[in-house]
């Protein structure tokens, strides 16, 4: 659907409902965080009740953000008139097993994009869905506020990896200029996000630098449990290390896999895809059930580690080599 088109139909079914319910993935980042609070503030500007949930804790580099304090881990317990899912591909993304609502709206911009919901307005040419959020707010003719500024700003500077990978255009930077105009802070925002960092995430780099390995274009690294527990480290100080991994000369394609533990108490590998150019990690991403951009994707591979490694490295080799194209092999997936 295209965006006007999609802008046009959605406004209605916004101003005609009076209670939301707002979620995104599990894990949320960036742009999951700054999309569904900008969303809540354009929302109540509408006069509308809102509540914003989200299955994971909220990162502390994200805690400065307008609105984060209303954010809520357990849903509702009776219905909404309408739940909003940001970045979901299904309700089970939301790292919720169902949703209360009479209507359900779904907005992505991921390749991995499905149409599960009542509405669904999916965009993979958006640089992020703060990009599609923008659009919409300025399309309803509602005043872009400082909190609403905020919120978008950084969903698209962290999405767009401070404005650096393919999905940035003109009209990105035509975007961000116009939220700092409505009062985003620039400065204070990236220092939030990129300079407030733990020791504990300092010491687990350094690890995860150490195990770090390259073979041709593709460059791989891995953190067990009882490493980050070496560095008194938890999920949250994984964030961004894949970035250090394709930022190395010569590697088109990288992977970073973390140990986590699933439900029924088996190891597995929460993995974080980065390419540069042509190389699609999407499509690897897919192929173990998981999903994301072009240019960053992820997925979970069952354990045990090595199985894991060389399935997924197996498959960047193949995406480095093809550059549009990625040739399946079987491999266990979780």
């Amino acid at each position: 659907m295209p965006n006007q088109t999609a802008i046009v139909a959605l406004l209605p079914l916004l101003r005609e409902r009076h209670s939301f319910l707002i979620t995104s993935h599990a894990r949320p980042d960036g742009d999951a965080i700054g999309s569904a609070l900008g969303f809540m503030h354009f929302l109540e500007a509408m006069g509308k009740d809102v509540t914003v949930a989200f299955a994971d804790p909220i990162p502390p580099v994200y805690q400065f953000l307008p609105g984060v304090d209303h954010i809520v881990s357990q849903l509702p317990a009776g219905p909404a008139e309408c739940a909003i899912l940001l970045e979901c591909s299904s309700v089970e993304r939301s790292g919720f097993q169902e949703i209360p609502a009479t209507f359900t709206i779904n907005i992505d911009h991921h390749k991995s994009g499905r149409p599960f919901a009542d509405f669904n307005w999916i965009d993979s040419r958006a640089c992020a869905v703060g990009a599609m959020l923008y659009d919409l707010f300025v399309a309803s003719g509602i005043h872009i506020t400082r909190a609403m500024a905020t919120c978008l700003y950084t969903a698209v500077m962290t999405d767009t990896g401070s404005f650096t990978y393919t999905s940035t255009d003109a009209s990105t930077f035509a975007l961000a200029e116009h939220l700092v105009e409505r009062g985003a802070d620039a400065n204070q925002i990236a220092q939030s996000i990129y300079f407030s960092n733990p020791a504990s995430k300092i010491r687990l780099l350094a690890i995860a630098l150490t195990n770090m390995q390259i073979e041709g274009e593709v460059a791989w690294s891995t953190l067990t449990l009882d490493e980050m527990a070496r560095a008194g480290a938890d999920a949250e100080d994984c964030e961004g290390i894949v970035n250090y991994l394709i930022g190395i000369a010569g590697i088109e394609s990288a992977a970073f896999l973390r140990e986590t533990i699933s439900a029924s108490g088996v190891s597995e590998f929460r993995t974080s895809l980065r390419s540069k150019s042509e190389v699609d990690v999407a499509a690897v991403a897919e192929i173990f059930h998981g999903g994301g951009h072009r240019n960053a994707s992820g997925c979970t591979l069952a354990g045990p580690l090595q199985t894991a490694l060389t399935a997924v490295v197996a498959q960047l080799h193949i995406a480095s080599q093809n550059r549009s194209a990625v040739t399946a092999t079987p491999a266990e997936v979780c």
